[in-house]
């Protein structure tokens, strides 16, 4: 049985999801093959989701480590907010705010990074190298 359907303007979708390993077994892609038939024949879209590749998933299973807004100082946030690190180096932006000490600023770069309100390339290791874009 399908994982989920998805309603989007373009008509449903309906989504399996299988780990990446267990995609070549021989049942898991006969039944995947029957239900894009099935779906397809309908007039729906068909996907099949696994996990993102590494390391993505392990840069993102780090930055939710500081998923938690409550534990961020919210003036120390807007202080980082207000400053431009669009292509500042990850290194570079924990020292953008000189007064504050550097795991505290690191911390809430990394949560921000985990908000959305900064972005990088996730399908590279996280580094001190790595560039930081801002979202608009």
């Amino acid at each position: 049985m399908p994982d989920y359907l998805l309603l989007s303007d373009a008509g449903p979708v309906v989504v399996d999801v299988k780990p990446t390993r267990r995609l070549a077994k021989p049942d898991v892609a006969l039944t995947f093959a029957w239900t894009r038939l099935v779906v397809e024949s309908r007039g729906w879209r068909y996907q099949i989701a696994s996990e993102p590749a590494e390391p993505e998933f392990s840069n993102v299973r780090f930055l939710a480590g500081y998923r938690r807004d409550w534990l961020f100082d919210e003036d120390l946030l807007a202080g980082l907010r207000s400053v431009d690190l669009h292509g500042v180096t990850l290194g570079e932006a924990v020292r953008c705010l000189p007064e504050q000490p550097e795991p505290v600023v690191r911390s809430a770069v990394l949560h921000l990074l985990w908000r959305h309100h900064f972005t990088l390339d996730l399908s590279k290791t996280l580094s001190s190298c790595s560039v930081l874009g801002v979202r608009s």
